[in-house]
């Protein structure tokens, strides 16, 4: 369940945040969304890809931790074993919402009903004069980025669209354990369209700091070979068989 609520030091001085349950959050996403202003962070460690809404043919960008639903291969004793967590993951039990009536833009909420909120365990969202504390500094600094972010995810989505460079990616997979999976309903970057770009167009991707966005994400398809090595270790095996192929 959750219950939002505008974040209010009166109301909320006596509140802790259990991080660690926080993070329970992405236990069993095998698709997180992320922003393109985290890409940098994310190559790390993270395949990043595009999926599709199949009401409003929206796309989204997701970190692929898994090749089923509720597998996340980063996800091992209790907690994300990479070096960087995504924001949407970072960010709970906050939310924002925008308030026509509120002076500001945007209110920072909290989710009351979420597991890792109590009185008793965590990192205190206010001291004892009311004013937000570093973890709650650290929380609003998580949610500006995701916000800024959205809005540069969508511009990037957009001029991809319009490029009309984004192609279906077909994951199959065997695993020595003779497990099958198949994988649609994922897209990625036709590498080929762009490098027929014309000089100019190429030029203002650059510019823009678009075309480094889209060999980062390239670049980050290498680590799908590191979930398979993963996944093979959890089947207490060894190389996998594996293909990928654009549609």
């Amino acid at each position: 369940m959750s219950k939002l609520v505008a974040l209010n030091p009166l109301r909320h001085r006596q509140l802790k945040v259990d991080t660690q349950k926080a993070e329970e959050y992405g236990a069993d996403l095998h698709m997180i969304p992320v922003v393109v202003n985290e890409f940098a962070k994310l190559v790390a460690q993270f395949p990043i890809l595009f999926t599709k809404n199949a009401d409003t043919g929206q796309f989204s960008c997701v970190a692929l931790t898994g090749f089923e639903e509720g597998e996340n291969l980063f996800w091992n004793d209790a907690q994300f074993d990479s070096v960087y967590i995504p924001l949407t993951v970072r960010r709970q039990p906050f939310f924002v919402s925008q308030d026509e009536q509120a002076e500001q833009d945007y209110v920072m909420c909290i989710n009351e009903q979420s597991r890792c909120v109590s009185k008793t365990q965590g990192q205190s969202l206010f001291d004892e004069n009311g004013q937000a504390t570093d973890y709650l500094a650290q929380a609003q600094n998580c949610l500006s980025q995701l916000v800024a972010g959205e809005q540069q995810t969508h511009d990037y989505i957009h001029t991809l669209s319009e490029l009309n460079v984004l192609v279906p990616l077909s994951l199959e997979f065997t695993f020595v354990d003779g497990q099958s999976r198949k994988i649609q309903g994922l897209y990625s970057i036709d590498e080929d369209k762009i490098k027929q770009l014309s000089g100019d167009t190429l030029e203002s991707l650059n510019q823009s700091g678009v075309l480094q966005l889209i060999y980062t994400q390239l670049a980050s398809l290498a680590h799908i070979y590191v979930l398979l090595n993963q996944k093979n270790k959890r089947l207490n095996t060894t190389d996998p068989w594996f293909n990928a192929a654009g549609e």
